[in-house]
């Protein structure tokens, strides 16, 4: 396809590095450093301009361009791009947007602003977080095949019991499959003599209940799917629907915001949550509201340092785990390293969300791994698919290593795949494939 990218700041630019490989992509925006540096760094063309002016769409093609990706950080010119876009060609329209009222107004009537495709990058951001709540250990989840399925993404604690255990003594559970162990930037797939050490990110696929289950195995000082007690730090955007959406999933979340008139807002549109007016680098409020015995903090705060520093605490004061939104995207690991459990980068999260909807080769579902290290893909089977009608150790032998298959669902039912299972046509599948081979693959299943 031919793909304009309007924006080359973060969300911009993994969108470009990550379809240029596929697509013909032009990157627009309006800083010349940007579009220079873009165009040696990713081979991509480029152009330096408005992408809201019609005579730079032009430049770019845009009578050829089969979608536009309006990408800039701000949500009108965004929206502008699109309309702008339609308005000239048919192509097909996507808009990032932060402002959740504009999202709920193109839901009202898709295609409004004409924008074919709207993500939201606060909403986004929180659903990352919400995900993860509950479920120890875990960096991230994902579900496929109408919920029947979850991917998840686990790092081994210390101490944990399945320390220096294989995957063959880990495995102790009926509807769940080991796809790899991510360790020293390297995706090893797994196997039944495959080690698991501390530190290591396990990614499994199988039921819920089986997801669960490993969670537990994993740290079984912690309850998954309880976390009681859940504190948010912050009143931002994505701290608010962090709350909505754990009050609607029956959590009763507590939130500290330090502005008189947000707290009041948000008490007044959070009934299932307890909103207090406080700082929350304030120790002493925070040791005489107990929040030590949170199970759960998230910092969503407007500065990076502010987040760290009350995830530090949290976990001085006893929080079990935390979660930070961290807007600067080298800070992630770092934070990470020196005691935040899981960062969350809302700009990341939404250009995962766009890359994954631009990919091609028919993938219903794509769940994005450790910044497109690797990849799960939810595929519906048909006739002409290498898996079909085959038992899968003779249809894997004719794929690249770095392909597992996690799950089948059959009728809404769940199957746990073994070597001699004999998938069919109209299955919904579950892979893992690593980032060097899912561009091959995905067609061919």
């Amino acid at each position: 396809m031919h793909i304009i990218v309007v924006g080359a700041g973060q969300v911009g630019s993994s969108i470009a590095a990550d379809l240029a490989n596929a697509h013909d992509i032009v990157v627009v925006d309006r800083d010349g450093d940007r579009t220079e540096d873009l165009a040696y760094s990713l081979d991509v063309l480029t152009v330096q301009g408005d992408g809201t002016a019609l005579s730079t769409l032009e430049e770019a093609d845009i009578d050829e361009a089969d979608m536009v990706i309006a990408s800039t950080d701000n949500d009108e010119t965004n929206i502008v791009i699109c309309s702008t876009a339609r308005a000239v060609s048919d192509s097909f329209t996507v808009a990032r947007v932060k402002n959740t009222e504009y999202l709920r107004t193109w839901e009202r009537s898709q295609g409004a602003f004409g924008v074919d495709f709207m993500v939201c990058t606060n909403l986004l951001a929180a659903e990352s977080i919400v995900r993860v709540v509950g479920i120890p250990a875990a960096r991230d989840v994902d579900s496929f095949a109408d919920g029947h399925v979850q991917m998840a993404e686990f790092e081994i604690p210390a101490g944990s019991p399945v320390t220096d255990q294989s995957i063959a003594e880990a495995d102790r559970f009926e509807s769940l499959t080991f796809a790899a162990v991510l360790r020293d930037d390297e995706v090893e797939i797994a196997r039944g003599d495959t080690n698991l050490g501390e530190g290591d990110r396990v990614v499994v696929i199988g039921s819920p209940e089986s997801v669960r289950g490993f969670a537990t195995t994993i740290a079984p000082n912690e309850r998954p799917g309880t976390a009681e007690e859940v504190v948010i730090v912050g009143g931002s955007e994505i701290g608010y629907h962090v709350a909505r959406l754990l009050g609607e999933r029956g959590f009763k979340p507590r939130l500290i915001e330090r502005d008189t008139e947000r707290a009041r807002q948000l008490a007044e549109d959070l009934p299932n949550t307890v909103v207090m007016e406080s700082d929350a680098t304030d120790i002493d409020f925070l040791e005489r509201e107990h929040v030590g015995d949170a199970d759960f903090m998230v910092a969503a705060l407007d500065s990076d340092e502010k987040n760290l520093l009350v995830s530090l605490l949290a976990r001085r004061l006893g929080v079990e785990r935390t979660v930070a939104v961290i807007d600067t995207p080298a800070y992630v690991e770092l934070f990470e390293t020196v005691g935040v459990d899981v960062g969350i980068n809302p700009r990341e999260v939404v250009a995962e969300e766009i890359t994954r909807f631009t990919r091609d080769g028919g993938a219903e579902n794509v769940a994005i791994i450790e910044s497109d290290r690797a990849e799960v893909v939810e595929v519906e089977v048909d006739d002409a698919s290498v898996l079909a009608g085959r038992p899968i150790h003779e249809s894997v032998a004719d794929l690249p290593e770095g392909v597992v298959i996690g799950a089948i669902t059959r009728d809404g039912n769940l199957i746990t795949p073994r070597g001699d299972t004999v998938i069919q046509p109209v299955d919904h599948v579950v892979a893992f494939l690593d980032a060097c081979v899912a561009d091959e693959v995905t067609p061919e299943l």
